[in-house]
């Protein structure tokens, strides 16, 4: 038996990139897998492929931008597996590019939604379940742009410095609880939302990469194996804490 053998982990943002990535580890890992995104073709395709790993999974569509949908998307993972042991909070967007006094207010408002306010409300369902069990993980979603600036995405940058601080907040807030809280800061990592950013520009490509010291884009896989890291028993004591994975990105 493994650490995750029988444990369930709720993965937002699971139709894709990291979010995907994730839950197959998780559920190669041993662990029951709850994949929860708005995008019901892959979020119910990335079940398919936890299944396909040899672990039982299952798909709810979520807008996890509505409270009450994280609410109802806890109340169903405890209602199929009884209980819930990690959860990443992943689902976010990149938004719109452009600097801040151009900044449309309906665009900044969405950024924050989609990045910011859905790790509050899933942390808002997630806790409660995890303090009366005395016992989980939650790795929250932020950005190598949540540790730097980084011009021309105001709200993106403004929503992932938001996720490192709430990150902390609820680790000081549960930690003698017996629920760890920690949030991963990956850097340019080929995935369909930087894929759309890039749209094909061969420039733009070399320029993200030039970025970063290792001299490639990361993979979902390497942000994934740093979830089930800070998730696992080996991150005991790791409590609030920010992990860059990027390459190196963020400390030149």
């Amino acid at each position: 038996m493994g650490e995750f053998d029988g444990k369930v982990a709720l993965v937002t943002g699971g139709g894709s990139g990291i979010g995907r990535a994730s839950a197959v580890a998780f559920a190669t890992a041993g662990a029951r897998v709850v994949v929860a995104d708005v995008d019901t073709y892959g979020g119910a395709e990335t079940a398919h492929l936890a299944l396909d790993a040899g672990s039982e999974a299952l798909f709810i569509e979520t807008d996890v931008t509505r409270p009450s949908a994280c609410d109802a998307m806890v109340a169903a993972t405890v209602a199929a597996f009884g209980r819930l042991d990690y959860a990443l909070n992943n689902a976010g967007t990149i938004g719109k590019g452009g600097f801040t006094a151009d900044y449309d207010v309906d665009d900044w408002r969405r950024t924050l939604a989609v990045n910011l306010d859905s790790v509050f409300f899933s942390l808002r369902a997630e806790l409660p379940v995890m303090v009366a069990a005395g016992d989980g993980a939650i790795v929250n979603m932020a950005s190598g742009a949540g540790l730097v600036g980084f011009a021309g995405l105001p709200a993106y940058v403004a929503s992932k410095h938001g996720v490192v601080g709430l990150t902390r907040a609820a680790a000081l807030e549960y930690a003698k609880q017996g629920v760890r809280v920690n949030a991963v800061c990956p850097g340019s990592v080929r995935t369909p939302m930087l894929e759309s950013y890039m749209a094909g520009d061969e420039k733009v490509e070399r320029m993200m990469t030039a970025s970063v010291p290792l001299g490639r884009l990361g993979r979902p896989e390497e942000v994934a194996a740093a979830v089930l890291w800070l998730c696992s028993d080996a991150a005991s004591f790791m409590v609030g804490h920010a992990l860059a994975v990027d390459g190196g990105a963020v400390i030149q």
